[in-house]
Order: C-alpha cells, then structure tokens, then sequence
C-alpha cells in the first residue's frame, strides 16, 4: 500500500484511469471484432469511419501506440477492401 497521502491519491487517480482505459480499449476491440465479422462491403463502409475514430481516440490518449493504431486502421482497411 501507499506510505504518503499524496501516494495514496495516485494510486486511486491510477484505478480510475485503468477502469477508463479499460472499457474504452475493450469497446474498441468488440468494435473491431464486429466489423472484421461483417461480410457485406455496404455495412463495413459505413461502420469503418466510426471504428477508426475509436481507433484514433485510444492513440491519442496513450492507451495504444500510433504505430499499433495505424497497423489496426491498415489491417481493416485491406480486409474492407477485399470485401465482395
């Protein structure tokens, strides 16, 4: 456990930023995961915008790496694109 007040005040500012980070990168991942079961081309358009919006948000605020981000946006894009 913490020794000082202001360590004890990390470490509850630490949990709720776990729990945040924690349900945005689970979010994004359901949202990726419906996306990549999507086999109609129209509705993977359409949804693809919003996925990679969540995508970018997560990159933004640190919870995945830009590289990671952009790795996921390309892999998506290709599996869009080959869609029928």
């Amino acid at each position: 456990m913490a020794n000082t007040k202001s360590a004890q005040r990390a470490a509850r500012q630490s949990e709720r930023h776990r729990l945040h980070n924690k349900y945005y990168a689970k979010t994004t991942r359901n949202a990726i995961r419906d996306l990549r079961n999507t086999t109609d081309k129209a509705a993977a358009q359409e949804n693809a915008p919003k996925v990679y919006a969540m995508i970018d948000k997560l990159a933004k605020i640190g919870v995945i790496h830009k590289n990671k981000a952009a790795n996921l946006k390309s892999g998506l894009a290709v599996y869009i694109n080959k869609l029928a």
